[in-house]
C-alpha cells in the first residue's frame, strides 16, 4: 500500500467516524464539531482527487460560513433535555435498519465499479485552479467582470442598509 492509498484509507475512516460522531452525539455542538471534521476530512478526499478549488470552497463556504450558522442557531436555540422530543423505539429501529440497506447498496456498487474497472488511478488536471483561472479570464472575462461589479454593489448595499443613522437634537 502506498502513500496515496494510506491517506486515502485515513480519510475515508476520519469522514465516517465523524459522521458516525454527528449522528450518534447527544450534545449539539459536539454534533457540529463531528461535522466540521467531516466537512475537512471530504476536502481531503478533493485533494486527492486534483479537486483543489472544489477542496478550498468546502472548507471555506461549508465548514467556514455554514458551520457558524449552525453553531449561532444551536446557541440561540438553548437545546436542554427536557426541550427534546424523546424518539420511539420503533423509529431507531427503522433508523438503523434504512441505514443499514444504504450502507449495503453503497457497498454493492463500489464492488460492481470495481469489477467494471471504472475505479481507477487517473492523473488529470482538471480541477486545478489554474486550468479554472485560465478559463475563467480567457472565455468567461466579460460575466466574471459583471459578476465582481454585482457583488462589490451588493456590499456597499449591505453597508448603507447596516449603517446607524445618528439622531442629531438641536439644542435650541
Amino acid at each position: 500500500m502506498d502513500l496515496f492509498e494510506a491517506i486515502f484509507w485515513f480519510l475515508t475512516a476520519m469522514a465516517i467516524g465523524s459522521a458516525l460522531g454527528v449522528i450518534l452525539s447527544r450534545n449539539p455542538i459536539n454534533s457540529v464539531l463531528f461535522l466540521i471534521a467531516t466537512f475537512f476530512a471530504i476536502s481531503g478526499h478533493y485533494i486527492l482527487m486534483n479537486a483543489q478549488f472544489l477542496a478550498i470552497v468546502n472548507i471555506i463556504v461549508y465548514a467556514g460560513a455554514i458551520m457558524v450558522l449552525f453553531l449561532f442557531v444551536i446557541m440561540l436555540m438553548n437545546l436542554n433535555a427536557d426541550v427534546e422530543p424523546q424518539k420511539s423505539r420503533l423509529v431507531q429501529f427503522a433508523g438503523i435498519i434504512s441505514g443499514g440497506i444504504l450502507f449495503l447498496l453503497i457497498l454493492a456498487a463500489l464492488r460492481d465499479m470495481k469489477a467494471a474497472g471504472v475505479i481507477e488511478k487517473t492523473a488529470t488536471d482538471i480541477g486545478l485552479m489554474k486550468n479554472l483561472g485560465k478559463t475563467l479570464f480567457q472565455n468567461y472575462v466579460f460575466p466574471f467582470e459583471i459578476s465582481s461589479v454585482l457583488f462589490l454593489s451588493a456590499m456597499i448595499g449591505a453597508m448603507v442598509i447596516g449603517k446607524k443613522e445618528t439622531l442629531v437634537i438641536d439644542k435650541n
